[in-house]
């Protein structure tokens, strides 16, 4: 006998927008506090900063890259198993992610 799929409730796209908004404020937030313990600095070179050098943009991107990159992942994973916790569901049946 198949197993019947079960439908992810319509609540996740809402849900998972809400996620990827908070993502993006705390990776935000993450990076201000290591730009200032990696550098002393209040304020990461912006790439049209023209008194930075090549060095100093490229790792700050590095850096913020990284680290977004982190909370996304570790928000949206904690979101997928609160999800399948609550409903049954996993909320994508794709693999290899949105990337």
């Amino acid at each position: 006998m198949a197993k019947k799929k079960k439908k992810l409730p319509l609540a996740y796209k809402p849900l998972g927008f809400v996620l990827g908004w908070t993502s993006g404020t705390v990776a935000g937030l993450a990076f201000q506090k290591t730009w200032k313990a990696i550098r002393h600095e209040d304020d990461a070179p912006d790439a049209l900063d023209r008194d930075r050098g090549w060095g100093e943009i490229l790792l700050a991107a590095a850096v913020q890259g990284a680290i977004f990159a982190v909370v996304r992942s570790a928000v949206d994973r904690a979101g997928a198993t609160a999800i399948e916790r609550s409903t049954g569901v996993w909320p994508s049946d794709e693999k290899g992610g949105r990337d």
